[in-house]
């Protein structure tokens, strides 16, 4: 078998190879143990401040072990993480850096498959586009769910329950102590998320993708499986080195289709819609917009989670987790696509069975009908922008309103709740200047009820933005506006008043104006946000659009024969 490694430690330069054992041993690394065995790579993303990623401290051990038990040899390095709770304005910008980390530390260094650590938002997608870039065989590892806390009795999430208490505590139904006793108990372990918000979504999608060990997934942090997935994972991707099993060979178009379809089934989060596009452009693979409404058309929602459902991925996890779900969709999808194991979906999900029916559905009694993303294009929109039907309340399926426009995060969190807000529940609120190029992104899209509507009990209205929201969140929110109000899209043109019309039906979402005048008043329009420097001017630079996944212009090729991984030379350093 020919190693990638073997360039380094083989090299038939005798000062080449020297540099390079000289190097290994002054970190205790004997060429006797590791020279012409497959080496792994295992990037690790625990940080103090990520409190999602932190059980990969431990984890790393067992993967580890499981290296050693194939016959492989470990070496543990480190990239930047992106603790989402933290990074502002957007932790999306940082997916991208993250992404160029992880491919250019597998293009420069002597590895032959990778082990990918991944559980925050972003971390898992920005993993899988430089596991695609670099196309060398990996195998992503996620470090588990936290738990469910306690307040006052009742089993609540961080996250969804997080965004409704939020919304009690501003209506005055929850007092400051209580508030204040509610951080204190919410999110009471280290993982991510415990419902089916983008960390979760994603983790889910990666293993469908065939980039994640089957039965893995949906494990919980605190569970003991978490170690053994660890150690089994370790195992598998010496083998996939071996077998010469790579990401180019797993994700491919058809693999993203059933992404797609599985993405409707869980009622996954919004944010997917922009991974999913760029981990498959980095492939080469073009996904367009509408695909995502097209292959989720006809796939109900199979599972009663949060924040479209009712129960925790702990429920989940006990009623049979993601193998049990395949397990039922496997008719709508592509079986022949292979999973991590090396064998075809059908082969490796068929026997998982489901334990509560109450939280994993099938595909003849679903738990919703509707599901999947709506696709909504029209003059406000011209290139798309999204809704997660699962999680809204638009139940008549159109709606007209008169916009309340808001120019920046700023001035709606000023605002908002003013008793002079002249709004009801019949309002559509609209904020704008938060796409990729204008602010990186945010989570900003789920705008808060206005303290007003809230005391009336109402919880939901219409809300439009170039922004995105939480996998968390929920609601009528209509998200990724394209192009953005930052490039002088139509959504900049809006202005309080207008009139404003959403029809799922017909899949728009159109303010009444005349072409004519929106052109006639962005005539007046400017940028209203600049990066100076760093890294978000290089982003704002050259960012895509939503609808394109918003990765930086220069990492995607335009096919798959430019997709095609560059070796580096290898010599003297």
């Amino acid at each position: 078998m020919s190693l990638r490694s073997d360039r380094w430690f083989k090299h038939p330069s005798k000062e080449t190879r020297f540099q390079h054992l000289s190097a290994m041993r002054a970190n205790g690394h004997v060429p006797e143990s590791f020279v012409g065995k497959p080496i792994i790579g295992i990037f690790n993303s625990w940080s103090d401040l990520n409190s999602c990623n932190a059980p990969h401290k431990e984890l790393v051990e067992f993967v580890k072990r499981g290296v050693l038990l194939a016959g492989g040899y470990p070496l543990e390095m480190h990239t930047i993480t992106t603790p989402a709770d933290f990074m502002k304005p957007s932790d999306l910008p940082y997916r991208n850096l993250m992404a160029m980390d992880v491919e250019e530390s597998i293009r420069a260094l002597p590895i032959d498959g990778a082990v990918l650590l991944c559980e925050c938002d972003k971390t898992t997608p920005a993993q899988l586009m430089g596991a695609a870039s670099s196309n060398i065989p990996s195998l992503q590892l996620a470090a588990g769910h936290r738990a469910s806390g306690s307040f006052r009795g009742k089993k609540v999430n961080y996250g969804t329950d997080l965004w409704k208490l939020m919304d009690d505590y501003n209506a005055g139904l929850l007092t400051d102590e209580e508030w204040s006793e509610l951080e204190k108990c919410i999110s009471c372990t280290q993982g991510g998320c415990p419902v089916m918000g983008t960390s979760s979504t994603m983790k889910c999608l990666s293993e469908i993708l065939g980039m994640m060990l089957p039965g893995t997934s949906t494990n919980p942090a605190t569970h003991a499986s978490r170690k053994w997935a660890a150690e089994e994972t370790g195992k598998r991707i010496v083998a996939m080195v071996r077998e010469e099993l790579t990401p180019a060979r797993l994700m491919t178009e058809a693999a993203f289709d059933n992404a797609i379809k599985l993405l409707a089934a869980l009622g996954g989060s919004t944010n997917a819609v922009i991974h999913l596009t760029a981990i498959a452009g980095r492939l080469g693979i073009h996904i367009p917009l509408k695909r995502y409404e097209e292959k989720s058309k006809g796939i109900p929602l199979l599972v009663n989670l949060q924040p479209s459902g009712e129960y925790s991925m702990d429920d989940f996890f006990e009623a049979g987790g993601l193998g049990a779900v395949i397990s039922r969709l496997l008719p709508e999808l592509d079986a022949t696509c292979l999973s991590a194991l090396g064998t075809t979906l059908e082969e490796s999900y068929r026997d998982y069975p489901a334990y509560r029916d109450d939280v994993i559905y099938s595909l003849a009694e679903p738990y919703k009908v509707e599901a999947g993303i709506a696709v909504l294009t029209g003059n406000l929109a011209p290139s798309g922008a999204i809704l997660k039907r699962a999680a809204s309340s638009l139940i008549n399926h159109q709606h007209r309103g008169q916009a309340i426009v808001f120019d920046s995060y700023e001035e709606m969190y000023e605002t908002i709740d003013s008793e002079q807000l002249e709004v009801d529940e019949t309002s559509v609120l609209v904020l704008r200047n938060c796409g990729p190029v204008g602010a990186g992104m945010p989570e900003w899209g789920a705008l808060p009820i206005p303290k007003k509507l809230l005391k009336q009990g109402i919880r939901d209205m219409v809300r439009i933005s170039d922004a995105r929201m939480s996998g968390t969140s929920f609601g009528t929110n209509i998200l990724h506006v394209s192009p953005e109000a930052q490039l002088g899209g139509p959504i900049a043109a809006i202005r309080s008043g207008d009139w404003i019309v959403v029809d799922l039906d017909h899949g728009t979402i159109s303010v009444e104006l005349a072409d004519v005048e929106i052109r006639e008043r962005l005539r007046d329009w400017s940028p209203v946000r600049s990066h100076k420097r760093g890294f978000m001017k290089l982003h704002a630079d050259h960012v895509l659009q939503a609808d394109q996944g918003c990765d930086l212009d220069f990492l995607r090729p335009n096919s798959k024969e430019e997709a095609k991984f560059i070796e580096p030379i290898v010599g003297r350093g």
